[in-house]
């Protein structure tokens, strides 16, 4: 996977999966339910957010519970790469099982909604092109990247197990 470049959304700590993916909309198709992705914190984040911008947050990133449609509905937006300081353990892993890239990057700092950033998750680099600035995060492991290359853990597992 190359790097991703696009536009930062940025929040701050503890952005549960309820802000992500609303209980009221969970039975709606998957279309619906994005449509009010965040929209108590950010009510134009849903309907302006572009395929490819990246996600920054702080700390708790995906707490709440597991559903695993607070990942899908970021996937569904278009939302190339999640960067936080923290995550709970089950989004990190609904995110990568869905093929969104998500990196811990407890150093990331001055990037500010608009800023253009890209995203390296083999290498763990993220850098705010607009402030000129590099972090280093942590990598995604190489076998997780399997996953978020092939499209999700679905397509993974289909690929690997499909005779040739």
């Amino acid at each position: 996977m190359t790097a991703l470049c696009g536009k930062a959304w940025v929040y701050g700590d503890k952005i549960d999966t309820d802000l992500l993916a609303p209980g009221p909309y969970m039975k709606a198709p998957l279309t619906e339910l994005a449509s009010h992705c965040l929209e108590a914190i950010d009510k134009d984040f849903a309907h302006q957010v572009a395929k490819g911008d990246v996600l920054v947050a702080g700390d708790a990133f995906g707490i709440g519970s597991s559903r695993e449609q607070a990942a899908q509905v970021l996937v569904e937006l278009g939302v190339s790469a999640v960067v936080a300081k923290s995550f709970a353990r089950i989004f990190y892993r609904n995110a990568l099982n869905l093929g969104l890239p998500v990196l811990f990057c407890p150093a990331l700092a001055n990037v500010e909604k608009g800023d253009i950033v890209s995203v390296d998750p083999v290498s763990g680099s993220v850098v705010n092109q607009t402030k000129a600035q590099s972090f280093q995060c942590e990598p995604i492991p190489e076998e997780l990247m399997k996953i978020v290359n092939a499209g999700g853990l679905m397509p993974f597992l289909k690929g690997r197990f499909t005779p040739q």
